[in-house]
Order: structure tokens, then sequence, then C-alpha cells
């Protein structure tokens, strides 16, 4: 099978279901969502290939495709996957059949144009994880904004067109300052080596001044944070989704939000490792707040949907430590946190989605007592939300445990605030899921409630089983991680050491508080 374009096969393989839609009468709904599943379990199906010939022993990319774009400006056709993108790729294509899935019953009304935008969204965020090249990288970003901005628009709830344009106004802002800084390196890199080219591996070769570092990493790191969403950039993320249906709320919680951590790793610390350095202790006091605040606020929310929306911004600030802890144990965690909160965090999107369904509300005031109705529903809740606590043996308490080990490495006082998180997570989570579950039936809707279908089970069950093999079979998904990452850490700690301030720079051991 040597020389098949898999990456550009599997990126583009969903706009196969666009073509077809276009010829389904529009009042063929099942048609319509047939065709959007079959092609989207294809793409899942095809992307297993890079799983299986993956080398875990080499750090740089594979399945490397490049080609003549727009040579006028330098602009190629360039896509690769290494051991930092290779999961996050594979979760985008795990997760949009389940979406389809989830959207099955959900969604009754501009059924083509939904489908069409979801499908144009999976183009989009594998593109994302797949670029080298920084101009194809950011049209692949801006992409995924205008389907995502529909879903949110037509298809939310009764606060949609303010949840979607706060979304796209504060997604904007950062995409804007990202263009201007690839602009400028784009124009730096073109003054130092006489060649103008957007190739994200001859940008690496070139190191900018350090005051030219810091601003570039500066408008690089607004765009990631505001994606991520880091605190206080966070805002748009519980109203986006709250008010987005099932699927929009799985795509942001599952994929989205890890754009912007992806994009840290790969653009912002990568291009400009000093600045990266510089800002770490800011990054890092943001994480813990960020941590801290997202579980606090978590605990005292009456919503479902909004618990789960503000737990999302704890978790992802634990993967922000995990990544400036800048060690192997903290990147490694942070990319295991990453697959595990889109897994777990997803399917709670989905449980709360099924609950709607059937209640028509989201208050944790409205159930009580449902799991006597609807028992298999409550078990496949009970083991995401275990999931999500980090219950050792699933698939959230390998990612903590790095990110913790490798942030007490730096800094223990980090390790203590963080850790702070799993208690908290274990109120919000457990006391939700018992308000929920247990206790007197108040409500007589809650007495006749329908269990899960065999379609809603075939959407759990992946997922559950997931949990259990990251949890047991770590070291599966670790290896094939960690040369890069290692790579990565190495390149980090040669190029920190280059003298681009002033004055010297001190040693990284120095640097790190080692003796």
């Amino acid at each position: 099978m040597e020389g098949i374009q898999i990456l550009s096969i599997v990126t583009f393989f969903p706009l196969v279901g666009v073509v077809a839609l276009f010829f389904v009468d529009r009042e063929n709904v099942v048609l319509q969502k047939t065709i959007t599943l079959i092609v989207t379990t294809v793409t899942f199906i095809l992307s297993l290939y890079l799983l299986i010939y993956f080398d875990p022993s080499r750090a740089d990319f594979q399945f490397v495709e490049r080609y003549k774009w727009i040579e006028s400006i330098g602009a190629i056709y360039f896509l690769g996957i290494d051991g930092i993108s290779l999961f996050l790729y594979l979760l985008t294509t795990f997760i949009c059949p389940i979406c389809i899935l989830s959207a099955w019953a959900y969604i009754d009304k501009y059924v083509k144009e939904f489908l069409i935008c979801m499908l144009v969204l999976e183009v989009g965020m594998l593109g994302t994880f797949c670029a080298l090249d920084l101009l194809l990288f950011y049209i692949f970003w801006e992409l995924m904004l205008i389907p995502m901005y529909f879903i949110i628009g037509v298809w939310g709830g009764p606060r949609r067109v303010y949840a979607a344009i706060k979304f796209v106004l504060y997604t904007l802002v950062g995409s804007v300052l990202m263009l201007v800084a690839i602009i400028f390196n784009y124009l730096y890199v073109a003054s130092q080596t006489g060649e103008y080219t957007f190739d994200l591996l001859k940008w690496y070769q070139v190191l900018p001044p350090f005051s030219m570092q810091v601003w570039l990493f500066s408008a690089f790191a607004l765009s990631f944070a505001i994606k991520v969403p880091m605190f206080p950039f966070h805002t748009w993320l519980p109203d986006a989704h709250v008010e987005a249906p099932t699927p929009g709320s799985v795509i942001l919680a599952g994929i989205l939000l890890k754009m912007g951590t992806y994009g840290f790793i790969r653009f912002a610390i990568g291009l400009y490792p000093h600045a990266a350095y510089f800002m770490t202790p800011l990054i890092i006091a943001l994480a813990i707040i960020g941590i801290i605040y997202g579980a606090l606020v978590s605990i005292v929310q009456p919503d479902v949907k909004k618990l789960v929306a503000f737990s999302s911004v704890s978790h992802l600030g634990a993967v922000m430590l995990g990544i400036f802890a800048m060690n192997i144990q903290g990147l490694e965690g942070a990319m295991y946190i990453m697959l595990g909160h889109g897994l777990s965090t997803g399917a709670l999107f989905i449980i709360v989605g099924m609950l709607y369904e059937r209640r028509h509300s989201r208050l944790i005031a409205d159930y009580g007592g449902i799991a006597k109705s609807v028992p298999i529903l409550a078990a496949f809740f009970s083991v995401t939300v275990l999931s999500s606590v980090g219950l050792p043996g699933l698939n959230g308490f390998v990612g903590e445990f790095l990110v913790f080990l490798g942030a007490f490495r730096v800094k223990p006082l980090w390790t203590i605030l963080s850790a702070t998180c799993v208690i908290f997570a274990a109120c919000y989570l457990l006391w939700m899921y018992k308000r929920v579950m247990f206790g007197p039936i108040t409500h007589e809707e809650n007495k006749y409630m329908k269990d899960l279908d065999l379609r809603e089970v075939l959407m759990m069950t992946p997922i559950v089983f997931l949990y259990v093999v990251m949890g047991v079979c770590p070291n599966y998904f670790l290896e094939k991680m960690h040369t890069s990452f290692d790579a990565f850490l190495k390149g980090y700690e040669k190029r920190i050491a280059i003298n681009v301030y002033e004055q010297k720079v001190q040693p990284l051991a120095l640097i790190r508080g080692g003796k």
C-alpha cells in the first residue's frame, strides 16, 4: 500500500458525503442520515490505517504529503502525522459517526443542511491536525468556524443566535491575531533565509529575536487560549455548550477544545521556545486558576449541561499545566487527558442529550430517582461519571496522574493547588449523579421515562470500551506518542539554550530550579 496518499483520502473523504447529499431528495431524511453515517464510519475505518502502520520508533512526521500549491507566495500542500497528532486525528474520526447517531432523533429540521455542516466540520478538524504548512493550517482552522456557527445558530436552543455570535466573535479575534503573527513570521523567515515559505519545519529552524518571539507567541497563544478555553477567555464556552444541539456540544468538548492545546504544543511553543519559557509562570497561574475556578463553578450549577461545560474549563486547565510543566510526564499526561476528556465529556453531553429528549429539561431539580426507570442509561452514566472523576482503571486516572507527577517534578506547589480538582470533580459529578439518578421520584413524568434503545446503546458501548482500554492498557497509547514528545522536549531544551536574549541564557537545569 506504499504510495497511497492516506491523509488526503481520510481528510477529504467526508466531502464524498456532501456531494452525495446534494442528490438526495430533501424529504428522504432517513437516507440522508444513513449516507452521512456510512461516510463518517468509513472515514474512521480508513483512519485506522494510520494506527496500524504508524511507526512509534520514529519522531519525524509520517504519511507525509508535500505538493506545490501557491508557488508565488511559497505555500505548499503539506500534510503529516506524528505521535503528537496521531490520536487527536483518530479521536476526530471516532467521534464524528457517534455525533451523527446522537443527532438521529434530535435533529428534525433542515436535516440535509445540518449533515452537510457536520461533514464539512469534520474536514476542517482533520485538516487542522495534519496540516504542516501555516497557511494551509490557518485555512483549515477557519473552515471549522463556519459550520459550527450554523450548527449552534440554527439548531441550538432559545438563545442560540447570541451564543453563535459570541462564539464567532471570540474565535475571530484570536484568529485575526494569529494571522497577523503568521504574516510577520513569514516575512521574518524570508528576510533571514531569502526564501518565502509557510513550511512549519523550515520555520522551526529560524528563531526570531526574543522581543519578537514574545509578541508572536502572545498572538498565537491568545488565539489558542480562547479555543482551549483558558481562564479568563472561557466565557463563550458555557453559552455555546448550553445552546448547541447535542452533536455540536460533543464536537466542541471532544475535538474543538483540543485544537487550542494542540496549537500550543505544535506552534506556540514549537516556534517560540524562549517566549514560551518567559510566559510559563503566567500560563501556569491561569491554568491553576482555571482548574479551581471551573470546578467551583461546576458545583453550584443547577443545569446539568452547564455543569459539564464548566468542568471542561477545569480539565483543560490541567492539560495546560501538563504542557507547560515541560517534561515528558507532563506532556504525555496532557495528551492523555485530552483523549480521555474527549471521550468522557463527549459522552456526558450525549447522556444529557438523552435526558433532554425524554424530559425536555436540563435542570437537576427536575429529575431524581430515574435510575429505577432507566437502569441502562444509569449504568452508562455511572461509568462515564467515574471516568471523568478519574477512577483508577478508567481513562481519566492515567492522564491526571502523569500531569500531577510532571508538575510535582518542577514545583510541588503546582501539584498541591491543582490536585484539588480531583476532590472537586468528585463533589460536583457524584453529587449531580446522585440528585439525578437516586432518591424519591418527585415528578410523575420520571416514572415513565423510556430507557435506552439499540441506537443509543450502540453510541455508548464503544466509548465505554475505550474508557477501560485506556485505563488498563495506557502503554499502548503512550508508547506511540513517547518518541515524538521526547524529540519535542529535546528540541525545546536545545533551542532554549541558544542565546537570543541580549544577555546569556542560563542553562535549562538552572532555569528549572535544578542544582
